[in-house]
């Protein structure tokens, strides 16, 4: 959730998967995807900054997520998982 605040001072959380599009017109206006529209006074860049700030977050607490099944968390997978006597080889696509 990334924390905006409304044009009178009060503060709310809004998850930013849900954001549609943002605009300033000259206000900043979010638009969610069930088209609800808040107006806030942080600038599109700062919302923007916002986001980008929350993913990393996200990412940075993946990274640190204990391996449960004895696999890595991982955005991208192994190079070579056949090197790896541990890991079984990946399944065959079916025909």
């Amino acid at each position: 959730m990334i924390v905006v605040t409304r044009l009178n001072g009060t503060r709310f959380a809004v998850n930013p998967d849900l954001i549609e599009r943002i605009h300033e017109s000259p206000d900043t206006h979010l638009v969610t995807l069930d088209g609800a529209a808040y107006v806030v006074l942080e600038s599109l860049a700062e919302v923007v900054e916002l986001i980008a700030d929350y993913r990393a977050y996200v990412l940075s607490k993946a990274r640190d997520f204990p391996a449960v099944t004895g696999y890595p968390l991982s955005l991208v997978p192994a190079s070579d998982p056949a090197g790896d006597p541990s890991r079984p080889a990946p399944e065959k696509p079916r025909k």
